[in-house]
């Protein structure tokens, strides 16, 4: 009885420390997919990052796929972190909610990065762009103050 009350306590820890991070994280607990977010402003399409190149900020692991992205992002986070933490840009502005995402499906606007949900159906970058996305923009910024600390 006493190692499963150990184990359980272990186990809602790690449960609540995974949680406790404003961003979108896959299993594995990368933001963005584990997708180098500094290649979206680098390259011609995204690029998967390696785990040998990663670091943490603000408690979210974000990996890269090359030393030189690692430290392009180490000078100037901010410039490179997904707006709204990574989840749906489109679900945040215009549902009020968080969605996963498919990492390949993004846009730079305004010098920011955006991200999307897609399936063989919808590709909610495609409702984006097709809306006011300035209203959307507004009120993504708006609706994310509201759920950026809400789990999942």
């Amino acid at each position: 009885m006493k190692n499963f009350v150990t184990l359980f306590l272990i186990t809602a820890s790690a449960v609540l420390y995974a949680q406790k991070t404003d961003y979108n994280t896959d299993k594995k607990g990368f933001v963005a997919q584990g997708y180098d977010v500094v290649s979206y402003f680098t390259n011609s399409e995204p690029v998967e990052g390696k785990k040998k190149y990663q670091t943490t900020y603000d408690e979210a692991t974000f990996v890269f796929s090359s030393e030189k992205n690692l430290a392009l992002f180490k000078e100037n986070p901010t410039k490179y972190i997904p707006q709204y933490g990574g989840y749906c840009a489109y679900a945040i502005a215009a549902k009020k909610t968080k969605m996963n995402i498919d990492a390949e499906s993004y846009e730079i606007r305004d010098g920011k990065l955006y991200l999307f949900y897609s399936s063989w159906f919808s590709n909610k970058l495609d409702d984006w762009k097709n809306g006011n996305t300035e209203n959307l923009q507004v009120q993504g910024d708006k609706n994310w103050e509201e759920l950026k600390h809400q789990n999942n």
